[in-house]
């Protein structure tokens, strides 16, 4: 496939395994690129910037492809050293860059001076517009359905994907409630050149995540998430299993919730525990509303080619509409 995002990356098929928090590691980053995509090693699930500076160097090992890191940019009270990790990341040779979270203008100079191409992540056409002219190269635009932080606009990929296709010029990435060919074919027709994917490539045989976990999100509909911290202004979509449920109960209560209140549910440590040893009420599990479209866990290069397969199917199927 060629798209302006396949010839500022270097990949075969305009697929990106999204920046995802405990996800992230050499194992599932360097299968994505080895079987066509872009794979994300994600800066902040390692504890230090020289612990990324070693899972670098290890995803080399497993991979001649392109690759590149998520850092994710989020308010804190005591924030991750984010500069050295940008300095890790450019002395390390990475040449590929997804930002998320706040804005990225104070690193991206940085970056550009290093050759690093950047595509930031983003729930809205209006900081999708902002990104662009700060001087990133590709922006990925993050619906409703999506899961993680789909912001405050609540705006689905039909509508939000074609806004930002029509008001960009830099090439926009689809994400957000695309797990198939299905979705590719979709996202493209809306004027996207390329998919980001989070949920459906943690359901891999390589994603670093138990089995239980994974099998969870097989069994899964739809309408099995559950949006979190609606109430704070900071909504977050997850797995709907028994800790989410009582997050969402608190939050409905009069008056609401205070985040201390709930910080102990949603602590980082538990949701990595659960992905880790398979108890799927062990803590918080982020999904999107795609998960109703998975139904099996292939590896990495049996997904990519099913979907561009399936793509181009979708799309003869379409054109096929027409009579003349």
């Amino acid at each position: 496939m060629r798209t302006r995002v396949t010839e500022q990356l270097g990949i075969r098929y305009p697929i990106i395994q999204g920046g995802m928090q405990w996800v992230g590691l050499a194992e599932l980053a360097s299968a994505v690129s080895n079987a066509g995509g872009l794979g994300l090693l994600t800066a902040l699930t390692q504890p230090t910037p020289e612990a990324l500076r070693a899972e670098i160097a290890r995803c080399r090992t497993m991979t001649d492809q392109p690759f590149g890191v998520n850092l994710t940019i989020l308010p804190a009270i005591k924030p991750p050293p984010y500069a050295e990790y940008v300095q890790v990341i450019i002395d390390s040779g990475i040449k590929i860059v997804e930002t998320a979270g706040n804005s990225p203008k104070e690193f991206i100079a940085k970056f550009k001076e290093a050759g690093v191409t950047l595509v930031h992540k983003c729930t809205t056409v209006r900081h999708a517009l902002s990104a662009e002219r700060n001087g990133v190269d590709i922006v990925s635009i993050d619906g409703l359905e999506c899961a993680g932080h789909p912001g405050e606009d609540d705006v689905g990929g039909l509508v939000l994907i074609p806004a930002a296709t029509r008001a960009l010029k830099i090439p926009v990435v689809a994400s957000g409630g695309i797990a198939d060919g299905r979705g590719m074919a979709a996202a493209l027709a809306l004027g996207a050149e390329g998919i980001n994917m989070g949920t459906r490539f943690c359901v891999t045989q390589e994603a670093p995540i138990h089995a239980n976990i994974k099998q969870a999100l097989v069994q899964a509909s739809e309408r099995d998430t559950a949006l979190l911290y609606r109430t704070l202004k900071n909504t977050a979509r997850v797995y709907r299993n028994a800790i989410a449920e009582e997050v969402v109960g608190m939050e409905r209560r009069p008056g609401g919730v205070a985040f201390e209140e709930i910080r102990p549910l949603v602590a980082g440590v538990r949701g990595r525990a659960a992905l880790q040893s398979g108890e799927v009420n062990g803590g918080i599990v982020s999904a999107g509303q795609c998960i109703g479209l998975i139904d099996d866990v292939p590896s990495c290069a049996e997904l990519i080619t099913r979907m561009v397969s399936d793509c181009r199917r979708e799309l003869d199927r379409a054109r096929g509409f027409f009579l003349v």
